[in-house]
């Protein structure tokens, strides 16, 4: 009996570590899925019920096998919440690895040079997957979500324009944080690198100035000379006189087309009627438009003209620019645009 009792007790561990090589053989296969499959795994979810998930999803054969494995190997209390996508090919071990390393579905929204911070939320709320939590006008809970420090005032043009990455169920701040960092970065970091004796009070007023200059050209070649031509002006004291001021001072008024008299119509941002910058930036700029802003070009024009292919003409006397705005402006051709394809 005592012989009997110890051979099965030697067994014990044989059949153990059979069972689980049998196990593991099962849970490493490649899964044969005739499309990729999507698995959410939620708030609450217990390893059971995230098994039953993917058995449901024929990802996973057997459920307790994987769960099993899960709980064996200290894995079943390390899920994280997300959306999870299982391609063909894939082993069941790997789809756990996955869930209990975070690897969730990734997906992207893309701010635009140029563009206001309402068109950035719009872009957001049309994301596939972004929870909404803000409104384009309410300012200060903007700069409250994102964490914008106490020198702004306004949200307008903090937002970085540049490609973002994120998951099912993010916020919208959260995104929007992620471009506010990424504008400080740029603008601190190039307003300690700038030129001496600029106009500027603080480095906010060098980001309005970069703002515009996005608006006037997406011309590389063109920023620094634009930057010269207002810088000059402030420092002249001259009206900076540029159409993308006067258009967003009228908002939702704006229908496509400036008139003579919108450019006579006082707003806060209409340049034709301050002698100033405006008081908050008006777009979302580039890292080129505020190096430009910084280190605008000293060669002494003035003026400056779209020609109507994208690019400008730029003069140093009025009598230059008036002939340039009738060879480009009075006598436009059929084609005319006054931004680059």
């Amino acid at each position: 009996m005592k012989k009997t009792i110890l051979l099965f007790l030697c067994t014990i561990p044989f059949f153990t570590m059979l069972s689980a090589g049998l196990a593991l053989k099962e849970l490493s296969k490649p899964l044969t899925l005739e499309n990729s499959v999507r698995v959410d795994v939620v708030y609450g979810d217990s390893i059971y019920k995230v098994a039953a998930k993917l058995h449901k999803a024929d990802i996973v054969n057997y459920p307790k096998l994987w769960v099993w494995y899960a709980r064996a190997f200290d894995m079943a209390e390390k899920i994280k919440v997300g959306e999870y996508q299982v391609e063909s090919g894939t082993s069941q071990l790997q789809v756990l690895d996955d869930i209990v390393k975070g690897k969730v579905v990734q997906y992207t929204v893309t701010f635009l040079e140029g563009w206001t911070t309402a068109d950035a939320i719009k872009a957001l709320h049309k994301s596939q997957g972004i929870v909404k939590t803000l409104e384009a006008k309410d300012h200060k809970l903007i700069l409250t979500s994102i964490g914008a420090d106490q020198r702004f005032s306004h949200s307008e043009g903090l937002l970085y324009p540049e490609t973002y990455q994120y998951s099912r169920g993010n916020k919208d701040r959260d995104i929007m944080r992620q471009a506010y960092q990424r504008l400080i970065k740029e603008l601190d970091a190039a307003w300690l690198a700038r030129e001496k004796n600029l106009p500027y009070k603080n480095a906010y007023e060098a980001l309005t100035m970069a703002s515009i200059i996005e608006r006037e050209t997406a011309v590389e070649s063109e920023r620094k000379q634009i930057a010269g031509v207002f810088v000059r002006r402030l420092n002249k004291g001259m009206k900076l006189q540029t159409d993308p001021t006067v258009i967003y001072g009228m908002g939702d008024a704006y229908k496509g087309k400036i008139r003579s008299r919108d450019l006579r119509k006082p707003t806060p941002y209409n340049t034709y009627t301050i002698k100033a910058l405006p008081p908050t930036p008006i777009s979302l700029p580039t890292a080129a438009s505020i190096k430009a802003a910084l280190h605008p070009l000293d060669n002494g024009m003035i003026y400056f003209v779209a020609k109507g292919n994208g690019q400008h003409q730029f003069s140093k006397t009025l009598t230059q620019h008036n002939a340039a705005v009738k060879k480009y402006q009075l006598n436009r051709s059929k084609n005319y645009r006054s931004s680059p394809q």
